[in-house]
């Protein structure tokens, strides 16, 4: 039954929402005194003024009852105060029960429930709240909040591996927080985004410029912005070949970001540190053990199945370099029982990795794999990882071509890694 004041509550906003006035709402079928008592909660309504109001506003009477999980506001507020799941699922319930409240109010509880997502290593499902977060942000117009979707949806394109949409998205980003002098956040999370998609679509020179840029702008920060442009730039100069240039970037976001800021990404880190030193030649795997043990002591704190994958896939590309086959053919097998919650490249490296030790048994089912992926990440735009795929795939060819030649070709290099 609906009541009063809950009812005339939810029929102000219906109509604001729809930009009626009082007048226009209660056209020739009721007065407008009578629609300003029940706004004003001071008459219970009838079902022949509820089936009337309805039918003016395009809604069902149920539309007018107060949703089970509170208004959005409500909602919102303990979302963001708490981040629990069970929040969450409340934001979730309100949302799509106050589809006519604010843009603004919309736009905040999209961008909690995108986060929320990406958390869980649920790309897909992040990216569909990011589209409708880049509508709403269009229809709000301010500036700060349009560059601000869009940067999280180019960064989440590029998660999934559409690299040439997240390039778009995110050169028009930087654009627009340029034009409109926005500060300093919102202009390194655009370079942040920016960089990252160029070093994978192959505009190395380009995205040196603006990781260098970056640099620059978080220059005495010691915040998370600071620990990403540092990873940022890390990432851009090892593919680069500058690997004493990345390894002294990343080293100092290592050193100097603590934990207790977020350590969701001082575990990552660790993981960007594993990674670099077993990239490097010769490669290095008693400090990516290091790193690998590091990462692992503060899992315990900070659980979620999508860390736990990436660090089994960096245990296995270790247990790959150093020789023990088996081992990496365990941790592979352990990740494929699940479902992969990893970015798009994550996925390419594990396939890479499933592939080159196939190329190790001798079996050519692994060089037409690897042929696969490289065509398929050069057709998606990732020019960066394609072509680090068909020098793997040419050693391979060698290997299995070469009959008498050994598997390591000497002690100063290792199996070729992403």
């Amino acid at each position: 039954m609906l009541r009063q004041p809950a009812f005339g509550s939810r029929l102000k906003k219906l109509r604001l929402a729809r930009g009626l006035s009082q007048t226009a709402l209660a056209g020739s079928g009721m007065s407008t005194g009578y629609l300003s008592r029940l706004e004003s909660g001071g008459r219970q309504p009838t079902d022949r003024a509820v089936g009337y109001l309805a039918e003016r506003l395009g809604v069902q009477p149920a539309d007018f009852e107060e949703p089970a999980a509170g208004s959005l506001a409500h909602a919102l507020t303990l979302a963001a105060s708490t981040g629990a799941g069970t929040a969450l699922d409340v934001l979730r319930e309100a949302y799509a029960a106050e589809s006519h409240e604010a843009p603004v109010l919309r736009w905040q509880a999209l961008w909690l429930l995108a986060r929320s997502r990406r958390l869980e290593g649920d790309h897909l499902g992040e990216r569909a709240h990011l589209e409708e977060l880049v509508s709403l942000g269009d229809e709000v117009a301010l500036p700060e909040l349009r560059v601000r979707g869009m940067t999280r949806l180019a960064r989440c394109l590029r998660s999934v591996g559409d690299i040439q949409a997240a390039l778009s998205l995110s050169e028009n980003a930087h654009r627009l927080a340029v034009e409109a002098d926005l500060g300093v956040e919102d202009r390194v999370g655009v370079l942040l985004a920016l960089v990252s998609v160029e070093a994978e679509a192959g505009r190395l020179p380009d995205a040196r410029v603006h990781a260098d840029e970056l640099t620059e702008l978080v220059e005495g920060r010691r915040d998370t912005l600071w620990a990403e442009a540092l990873w940022t730039t890390a990432a851009v100069r090892m593919r680069q070949g500058d690997y004493p240039g990345a390894q002294h970037a990343l080293e100092q976001a290592l050193a100097g970001f603590p934990s207790a800021e977020d350590l969701t990404l001082w575990v990552r880190l660790r993981i960007a540190g594993g990674r670099l030193h077993l990239q490097k030649i010769p490669a290095e795997p008693a400090a990516a053990q290091h790193c690998l043990e590091e990462a692992k002591s503060a899992l315990v704190f900070v659980r979620t199945e999508a860390l736990e994958q990436e660090l089994a896939a960096l245990e296995a590309d270790l247990a790959f370099v150093t020789g023990r086959y088996d081992d990496a053919r365990a941790l592979l097998a352990g990740l494929a029982r699940d479902e992969l919650l990893m970015t798009y490249r994550d996925r390419v490296r594990f396939d890479v990795l499933r592939h080159q030790l196939r190329v190790l048994e001798g079996d050519e089912s692994g060089v037409e794999g690897l042929r696969a992926l490289a065509e398929q990440t050069q057709h998606n735009g990732n020019i960066d990882l394609a072509a680090e795929i068909w020098r793997i795939l040419a050693e391979a060819l060698t290997r299995l071509r070469s009959a008498s030649a050994p598997l390591l070709p000497g002690p100063a290099r290792e199996p070729h890694q992403l």
